[in-house]
């Protein structure tokens, strides 16, 4: 399974990874499209397959982002989100297929219009805040923290941390708190 989308309260959502699971399908018929002839019958069969393939990854990974987009806007009044920067994300050759099949901007993107339509408030996080490095109990922030270390233990309290679940809290505060503060926020146009 893929990545994790996690939340305050501690409950981690798996992205599937529906591109790798037709990755291999994928590769076999566009090999057997690139060796038939241009214009051909066989071409043009081999051709819709690809299409068809690539048809129902989408048509997988939106129906997936749909139900969680309106689950999440069902069930809470005010969503906090970082404000990545999931173009330049997508510039790092290790991360960039998980990342474009997670397809993070069309789960904002769909957060951000269904939040609108139900009234719901949506507010952004900084790019540049420590959520993952930053302790919720003490407030100690680690210096460094390299990206495969999935859990680790603040020098300053002992309190362990899962990376996600932490990220996910402190983005919510922080995000909270600049709405009380005036910091960056997207209210819903009123209807």
């Amino acid at each position: 399974m893929g990545r994790s989308v996690p939340s305050p309260s501690g409950e981690k959502i798996l992205a599937p990874n529906f591109f790798r699971e037709e990755e291999k399908k994928l590769t076999f018929w566009q090999r057997k499209m690139a060796k038939k002839k241009k214009g051909s019958k066989n071409r043009r069969k081999a051709r819709r397959k690809v299409v068809r393939i690539h048809a129902r990854i989408a048509d997988r990974r939106n129906d997936f982002l749909h139900k969680l987009s309106t689950r999440l806007v069902n069930e809470n009044q005010v969503i906090v989100v970082e404000d990545l920067s999931v173009k330049s994300m997508l510039k790092n050759r290790h991360l960039s297929k998980s990342i474009a099949d997670a397809s993070w901007s069309e789960f904002l993107r769909q957060i951000d219009y269904k939040a609108t339509w139900y009234g719901r408030q949506i507010l952004e996080c900084g790019r540049f805040f420590p959520s993952s490095k930053t302790c919720s109990h003490c407030g100690f922030v680690l210096p460094e923290l390299s990206l495969s270390v999935r859990e680790w233990t603040c020098p300053d309290c002992g309190t362990t941390h899962d990376r996600d679940v932490i990220a996910a809290k402190n983005v919510l505060t922080a995000g909270l708190a600049g709405c009380a503060c005036g910091g960056v926020v997207r209210l819903p146009v009123p209807a």
